[in-house]
């Protein structure tokens, strides 16, 4: 399947993120092309600072797989992750992340700091950004104008 229908599937849940008051951002876990981790962002309604949508996929599949390794699987997710979600996805050994808009404030695949590209670091998976960046980000717009 393609990039694209993936981020779909994480723009769905983005979109439950954001009727639920929080920052519109899905993400989901693919593995030999079926979905086995899905999250959408909720550090408010869960009162958990990690609580990301990369954070809350990774833990599904995580638990599906029985291991907190998910070597061969990749990840698609809306917003260009942050350091805590770099990390983590660092430490589960993904074969690959693919994002959609960039977050030039946290963003840590190139945007704000390019933590993929230290080269000490004991694992590296391919992060590849600009799939539906529009898309993505349009969500992302709506969201904070409504807020506004």
């Amino acid at each position: 399947m393609s990039n694209e229908i993936w981020m779909r599937e994480a723009l769905a849940l983005a979109a439950q993120a954001a009727a639920a008051g929080e920052v519109p951002v899905g993400a989901v876990v693919v593995k030999d092309g079926v979905v086995i981790g899905r999250g959408f962002n909720r550090p408010i309604l869960a009162s958990d600072p990690t609580a990301h949508a990369e954070i809350i996929a990774l833990r599904e599949a995580a638990t599906r797989l029985g291991n907190y390794r998910l070597p061969g699987c990749e990840l698609y997710v809306t917003l260009e992750p942050c350091a805590m979600c770099v990390g983590a996805m660092i430490h589960a050994r993904l074969a690959r992340v693919v994002f959609g808009a960039r977050d030039p404030k946290t963003g840590a695949c190139g945007s704000a700091i390019d933590l993929p590209a230290v080269a000490t670091l004991n694992h590296h998976a391919t992060f590849e950004g600009g799939v539906l960046t529009e898309d993505c980000g349009a969500v992302l717009r709506r969201f904070f104008a409504e807020r506004r």
